[in-house]
């Protein structure tokens, strides 16, 4: 295993998850993102879709030696991601909860 890629990727997935878990539970979004987040829990959701998929390319990428299952598996991580980042970018075109008139 390449512990100076694991590591990076790993606090990475860490900070993806909390800042869902954030947005899931209390519609929390980062400063940076709040003027183009429509539906927060959406894009929450997203996003901790995505730290999942960081975390299995990690299994499949670095921890699983040389095995058939290994581009299989990084294979479906791709797509997990790429769902990840479908859903977060469907929070960002959302209705969310606007209120006008």
């Amino acid at each position: 295993m390449k512990l100076y890629l694991a590591v990076p990727l790993v606090l990475v997935a860490l900070l993806i998850a909390a800042s869902g878990v954030a947005a899931v539970t209390s519609g929390w979004v980062l400063p940076m993102n709040r003027r183009h987040v429509r539906a927060p829990r959406m894009y929450g959701w997203g996003q901790l879709v995505v730290a999942f998929a960081l975390c299995w390319q990690l299994v499949f990428g670095l921890m699983i030696g040389d095995s058939g299952a290994r581009p299989s598996g990084t294979l479906i991580g791709a797509g997990i991601l790429l769902a990840g980042l479908i859903v977060m970018m469907v929070g960002q075109l959302g209705g969310g909860d606007q209120k006008g008139g």
